[in-house]
Parts: C-alpha cells; structure tokens; sequence
C-alpha cells in the first residue's frame, strides 16, 4: 500500500457520489464504489488486491465504522416509533416466517444449500438505507411510523442472525460469541448511560470544543475498536460490535458533533475504502461463468420483495412493504463474512450484492411512488391521516445521524 494507491482508491470512490447525483432515482453511493472495486481489482485493471494486509485491516476497520452507523441509525429512543412497535414487530415477524420456505426453495433451486442464510438475507432491511429515503422524500403518516420499528427490528435481528447463518457448523461457537459481544455493548450502554445522566458528558464536551481536543471522538472509538477486540477474540464478526456499539450510542443519545465527526472519518475515509475493498475482492468472472449465480442473485431480491409483501396481508401498504425490503448491510456483511472465511462458494458473494442491488432498485420505485402519492393525498401511502409534526419534525422524516438526532440530544 502507498500513498498514490491510495489516491488512486479515493479518486475511484468517487464514482459513488457520482451515480448517486440525481435526485430522481435515490440511489446509494455504495454501488458505485463497488463497481470502481471491481474495476480496480483482478477482474479489472488488477491494481487492487484484496488479501493487500494493509488494504485489508483499512477495509476492516471501515467495516466496523459502517456497522456502527447503520447500529446508530436504529430510532431506539423515539416515543412515537415505540408505541408502533407491536405491529412493526408482528410485520417483521410475519416476513421473517416466510422467509424460511423461500429461502430452502432458493437454496434447493441454485444447489448451494445455505437455507439459513438465504433466509436471514430475505427477511433483512437496512435501516441506514431507507431511513434516508424516507427523510429526502419526506414521507409521512402512520405506514411509515409502522414502517421503521419493522425495518429497525428486522435490521438488529438479522445482523445477530447472520454469523450464526452463515457457518452453520459453527453455530455454537458463534452464539456464545455474540452473547459474549452484546453483553458487552450491553455494559457500554449503562456506563454510557450514567456519564450522560450525571452530566459528565456535557462537561467533556465543553472542554473539548474549547480546546479542539475532539475527545467524544477519541473516546468513542476506543470503545468501539475494543469491541470489535472482544468480538475478534470471541470468534464473532466485527460487524456485530460495530452495530451492537452503534445501537448502545443511539439509546443513550448521539450528540450532533459527534455525529459529524463520525460521519466525516466514515464516509470520508474508511467507509470507501471497505467498500472499494470489497468490489475488488468479488469475483465476477465465477458469476459470468455459471449463470446459475446470477439467477441466485436475482431470486434472493425478487425473494425479499415477496417475502416482505407479507405485510400486505397484515394491513401494510404495498409500497411500504417494498420500501421495507431494501437491503444493504447484511448482505454485505454476509459478503465480506464468506470472502474472510471462505465460507461461500467462488462468485456466490458478488451473487450476494447483486441481490441487494434488485432489493435497492426496487425500494427507489417504491419510495417514489410513496411520495407521489402522498403529494397527491394518496391514502394508501399514508394509510391514515399524516402522523402529527412535533417542534423537532415529523418522526417518519427523521433519522439519526449529523443533521438529525432524537429529542433530547445535545445539538451543540
């Protein structure tokens, strides 16, 4: 690794914000690294090589950091998504029971047998993806308060699911591991609950704005990288404690610099880097080469999409049970999981992402549809009358992150 490598990694991330300009079809930044990945890798130009130990610990990192966003995304501390919880919970539930006969049929259908992980990924959403669908298009009303404790619920669960799913040989193994990382996240959320109670947090804040020592920051990822020590020594995936930290800091409350701060080092640096590390490790000539795969790509979105219509049977609208099934970060961990340990046959990870990519395509029809027919006072979008606005906005167009955050965080 060096520094014009580097450059040269950065300059084609950039083709992320590039196909994610136009407004229109709400579309990711992450597609687009992948492809300079892909482009940059063996299958490409081959200057981009995945097992690189630099690349690959710089990859590794931003895995955890991106794991962390997407846990500190989950609306834990909104009042208003808490009493939606029972159905979002009911919904979730439902997807969650169909998954499994689509998942053995996809699994019998391709030949792979990864029921249990083709399961997980149908009944998964991406609450990091969808939350800003939802806040650009300013969707509102009750299906969307119903719509995010699903998509939070389906999210969590899912990313604890996985490592279990994905190895099943080694599920013992991976259970005591997770029970292991989230009793840690666990006692984090309490320690961190009683620094902010006792005011110890607002007077460290003050003093490290004062004197530009960015400590939240610091301590913050002190925090998190032990974790993801804990989960490495405990035989459990980093992104279990990235998103297990992130969650422990959105129920505590994430202040607004930090946020930004957080932000900048993870889009701005070590989220590109994963992700471009992660093009570069899929291998498209096995997809090319045995059709079968990219049929399996193809069934496991078309497979989510159906399997989150369930919803419909439960009074959930069409287009929200789409939405619902935009996917991203499990499939992707599932992704890097089966490229690390060589879990997964040649091509089926790209197979993985391509799956993902039909579930993104399909949300962005289905929150443009939302949007207008909520412009046009479409009462299936918002199933009944707009949620009540609050001083702070309206619940469904909130998400946290920098430029949002619950009610009762510090927005200094």
């Amino acid at each position: 690794m060096s520094f014009g490598l580097l450059s040269l990694i950065f300059l084609a991330a950039l083709a992320g914000p590039l196909l994610a300009l136009s407004p229109r079809w709400r579309f990711p930044i992450v597609p687009g690294e992948l492809l300079a990945g892909i482009l940059l890798g063996p299958m490409g130009a081959d200057r981009l090589h995945a097992d690189n130990p630099t690349f690959a610990f710089l990859a590794e990192i931003g895995f955890a950091l991106v794991m962390f966003v997407a846990g500190s995304h989950v609306p834990i501390r909104d009042p208003d998504l808490r009493r939606a919880l029972p159905t979002g919970a009911l919904r979730a539930a439902a997807v969650a029971v169909v998954s499994v006969p689509v998942g053995l049929g996809v699994a019998r259908a391709i030949g792979t047998g990864h029921t249990a992980l083709y399961a997980v990924l149908m009944a998964s959403s991406s609450a990091a993806l969808i939350l800003p669908i939802i806040d650009t298009l300013k969707l509102s009303g009750i299906g969307i308060l119903q719509l995010l404790p699903q998509v939070a619920l389906a999210d969590a669960v899912c990313i604890v699911a996985l490592p279990l799913a994905i190895d099943p040989a080694h599920a013992g193994r991976a259970a005591l591991g997770a029970v292991v990382v989230l009793a840690c996240a666990a006692t984090v959320y309490l320690l961190l609950r009683q620094v902010e109670q006792r005011g110890w947090r607002k007077r460290l804040h003050v003093v490290s704005e004062r004197r530009k020592f960015a400590l939240e920051l610091r301590i913050n990822l002190v925090l998190l990288f032990a974790l993801a020590a804990v989960a490495q020594a405990s035989h459990v995936s980093i992104m279990l404690a990235g998103f297990s930290y992130g969650v422990a800091v959105a129920a505590v409350g994430e202040p607004r610099r930090l946020a930004r701060q957080l932000f900048a080092i993870t889009e701005g640096f070590f989220g590109p880097i994963f992700f471009v590390w992660l093009g570069s490790s899929l291998d498209l000539r096995a997809l090319a080469d045995d059709p079968s795969l990219i049929a399996l790509g193809i069934l496991l979105g078309a497979g989510a999409v159906v399997t989150h219509l369930t919803g419909r049977l439960l009074g959930q609208p069409v287009v929200m049970g789409v939405l619902a099934a935009a996917q991203l970060g499990v499939p992707v961990a599932a992704a890097t999981l089966g490229t690390q340990a060589h879990l997964l046959q040649a091509g089926e990870p790209a197979a993985l992402v391509l799956g993902a990519l039909v579930t993104i395509a399909a949300a962005s029809l289905a929150g443009s549809a939302a949007a207008r027919a909520q412009a046009a006072g479409g009462a299936e979008t918002a199933d009944t009358a707009p949620a009540p606005e609050r001083p702070d906005g309206p619940p469904a167009a909130r998400h946290i992150g920098p430029d949002s955050l619950p009610p009762g965080t510090d927005h200094a």
